[in-house]
């Protein structure tokens, strides 16, 4: 009873501390953030980062285990203890300590199976973090991408209200129907749901970022980039030359080496290991003492290890089998995503020097137009409708050629600035 008898006050106090446990609390990343701070703290904070950190450790230590050598066995026997009568004190004890020398190389080969497995762990991580990297630009790139539709947004919303201004004037001065203004009163309300809209994505974008970092809820700071810096595009010949050496490959040269170590193992395993043994033995009757020594070879008669050995030797050729297939499937996936950067560069190149420009100019000339008495206001929407798409069209390019950027960089292991022979993009 006296544990119902807490009172209001103190449930209302555990209630207050569980929902205080409960609540995440909002980290604010302050300042501006670029590109590489972002990967800087992925590299630093990703839990996905920190799992493949542990199995990195957890291999090194199986390297060490390997080498173990197989502990020592101590054995006491008793004989003789029971029978005749006149046996009864004949008893003998014996005590013996013995050893497993292992024979055919069996402990130098699961070292080495050990530790290049070891290497594939690390190849794993590389081909973790690349990701990771991959990942985090693309979310940067969404978060540049959702600040400059905030700003497409706005100045969407500034142009609605200069049209909406210049009918305003029209209609003071008895020009036009006061329905035209209704008309600029509507457009300006779905640009201003069209800017609230941006802004919670934008929002969302920077939450996702944060994820990334391992923050489970963060306020983050302005990013810091320019969209439009396009990088040049190098020859698909000059990408296909850096396939050799990404993590997806080269580990495959690891793995033909842990299966060539794994067949080394079973080979050696035909040779049966010896146990040695010394030890004392006690003749109770007689009180004398003696030394004991032996050793136990097992007889190599029904199992020699023989469908071991050419299940490892299939290993091997499936594991070079696999080691090709990889190649052409990275290939084939680069193949693809370098189509897809051409695509979005030229897009984009349209795009910046023929369609948004020509758009600009139209809602420019349109607009002024209208202000002295040559245009409608239907013409003036529908300049300033083609100007908008214009623009989002173009901020859709960018997006996609540095989506498609991210994935090439993935799939090559680095840099397309570090790639020789790159042309320029035609921009």
């Amino acid at each position: 009873m006296r544990t119902l008898a807490l009172g209001s006050a103190a449930v209302v106090l555990v209630l207050g501390v569980a929902v205080a446990a409960q609540t995440p609390t909002l980290q604010r990343v302050d300042g501006p953030v670029t590109l590489r701070d972002a990967l800087a703290r992925a590299l630093e904070q990703s839990p996905a980062l920190r799992a493949f950190d542990w199995g990195r450790r957890s291999t090194e230590a199986r390297t060490l285990q390997a080498g173990r050598r197989p502990n020592p066995t101590i054995t006491t026997m008793v004989e003789d203890i029971g029978g005749s009568r006149n046996e009864v004190n004949q008893s003998q004890t014996t005590i013996q300590l013995g050893q497993i020398v292992e024979l055919g190389g069996k402990r130098a080969a699961r070292q080495q199976v050990a530790s290049v497995n070891h290497d594939l762990a690390v190849w794993d991580y590389e081909a973790a973090r690349l990701d990771v990297l991959v990942q985090v630009t693309s979310s940067f790139v969404g978060v540049l991408a959702a600040q400059e539709a905030v700003r497409h947004a706005s100045t969407a919303l500034d142009l609605a209200g200069q049209v909406r201004r210049a009918v305003d004037d029209r209609v003071e001065a008895g020009v036009v129907s006061p329905i035209e203004a209704a008309r600029a009163e509507v457009l300006v309300a779905f640009a201003q749901l069209d800017a609230d809209r941006t802004r919670r994505a934008l929002d969302a974008r920077r939450q996702q970022l944060a994820l990334l970092w391992g923050l489970d809820h963060a306020r983050l700071a302005e990013a810091v980039g320019d969209l439009r810096e396009v990088p040049p595009i190098p020859t698909l010949e000059a990408l296909d030359a850096r396939l050799p050496r990404v993590p997806e490959v080269a580990r495959w040269a690891s793995e033909v080496e842990h299966r060539q170590a794994a067949l080394a193992l079973a080979r050696a395993s035909r040779v049966p290991d010896i146990t040695v043994a010394a030890g004392y033995r006690r003749f109770t009757a007689e009180g004398r003492n003696a030394f004991v020594v032996g050793a136990t070879i097992p007889i190599p008669w029904f199992d020699r290890n023989r469908d071991g050995i050419r299940a490892a030797e299939a290993d091997v050729e499936r594991s070079r089998a696999m080691a090709d297939a990889a190649i052409l499937g990275l290939r084939s996936r680069l193949a693809d995503a370098y189509r897809d950067l051409v695509s979005a560069n030229d897009a984009l190149t349209i795009l910046q020097t023929s369609i948004v420009p020509g758009a600009q100019a139209v809602f420019d000339a349109v607009r002024e137009g209208y202000q002295l008495g040559r245009f409608g206001l239907l013409d003036v929407l529908d300049a300033q409708k083609t100007l908008t798409d214009a623009n989002r069209q173009q901020l859709d390019a960018l997006i996609r050629f540095h989506h498609a950027t991210a994935q090439v960089e993935r799939l090559v292991g680095g840099s397309l600035s570090g790639v020789t022979d790159a042309p320029a993009s035609g921009k």
